[in-house]
């Protein structure tokens, strides 16, 4: 079975829809890219997924043992949460939250799974600092630490290179691919066509029109050529 499986969704708010007859299925393993318009629903998918919205219609199913709290999610930043005045070590212990559930502590187990995902995003010796000190590349990289702490199957990652240069940006999708390759399932919103031509097993377009496919198909389908034009 999928890991994650969508039916027929409409997606909306105030009664609105914004999108309908959405279905598509994610496997163990792929590296999901959805891109389209802005306003398009991509980021009201992401929530209906994670179950802090509801759909209209339609249903989202998890399989090969998935719960939803076992899901890794890296949002987009706001100005207030950059700010944010807490050590790297307490942003990404935090992650662990959901294993933790009621209990007020956190175990060795956790803790160490927080050192380790530090480790894995190259923030050993960060620990102390206080994360609104970072630059935005090492800020993203304690939130992919945060994120693996609360998964080690699956993580949705919404514009994870949003404001960042360009090295950086390549050294972060470089990071994401390797965490894909490492056996973590990718869901990525993104702007940047071509990092999703580049990176992703699959492709969901949203918009005027649905799109989903393999990243091959996408392309011989002439991309946003085909898909009602570029979002950048």
């Amino acid at each position: 079975m999928a890991l994650l499986k969508c039916e027929n969704l409409s997606l909306g708010y105030d009664g609105v829809e914004i999108v309908t007859g959405l279905s598509f299925e994610v496997n163990s393993g792929d590296y999901l890219c959805i891109v389209g318009e802005n306003g398009s629903g991509k980021s009201t998918l992401m929530k209906t997924v994670l179950g802090l919205r509801q759909p209209m219609k339609g249903k989202v199913e998890f399989g090969d043992g998935l719960k939803s709290n076992e899901i890794g999610y890296l949002p987009q930043q706001t100005p207030v949460q950059r700010d944010f005045p807490a050590s790297v070590w307490e942003v990404v212990l935090s992650g662990c939250q959901g294993r933790a559930g009621l209990r007020p502590f956190y175990k060795k187990e956790e803790k160490a799974l927080a050192a380790a995902n530090i480790g894995r995003m190259g923030l050993d010796g960060m620990e102390k600092r206080c994360y609104r000190e970072l630059s935005g590349g090492q800020q993203q990289r304690v939130l992919l630490a945060r994120a693996l702490c609360a998964t080690g199957k699956i993580l949705l990652l919404d514009e994870p290179v949003s404001g960042l240069d360009p090295m950086v940006t390549a050294e972060m999708y470089d990071l994401i691919k390797k965490l894909n390759r490492d056996g973590i399932t990718i869901i990525m919103i993104s702007h940047d066509i071509n990092a999703a031509s580049k990176y992703a097993s699959h492709i969901l377009h949203i918009g005027d029109t649905l799109f989903f496919g393999t990243k091959a198909e996408y392309l011989s389908s002439g991309g946003f050529s085909a898909k009602g034009g570029d979002v950048k």
